[in-house]
């Protein structure tokens, strides 16, 4: 199962966010949950399809961890999605073109922005 598609459900999402804390046995997981048991632990299924938890037995009961690396994908997506904190470089581009700029008008002080928008026919004049 996609690792999106198993986040989508909000009892998923937080049974993710106990476990984030830590291991914990399904008994407890469900305890917290106006779901059945066995409504938790097709939800812990989904989860462990999607590579998002792994289940360990011990003894008779089965205990659920979070694995953080599975996680990757939403990661990337979010970093995608983010815009990143400027670093030196770009501020170096910034500056480099805001000198550019400053160079070209007082070069050509007569080819101002405001000077260009006004030159520019509008539709009654070129017709």
């Amino acid at each position: 199962m996609d690792v999106f598609a198993a986040l989508a459900d909000p009892v998923r999402r937080s049974l993710l966010a106990r476990l984030a804390a830590g291991p914990a046995r399904v008994v407890d997981l469900a305890a917290s949950y106006d779901v059945s048991r066995p409504a938790v632990s097709k939800h812990l299924r989904v989860l462990s399809e999607a590579g998002l938890v792994a289940a360990t037995e011990r003894g008779r009961e089965r205990h659920y961890a979070l694995r953080p690396e599975s996680l990757a994908p939403v990661r990337e997506l979010l970093r995608a999605l983010t815009p990143g904190p400027l670093t030196a470089n770009a501020l170096d581009a910034l500056d480099t073109e805001v000198r550019r700029t400053v160079r070209e008008r007082r070069a050509n002080p007569a080819r101002r922005p405001t000077q260009i928008a006004t030159q520019i026919p509008t539709q009654e004049e070129s017709a």
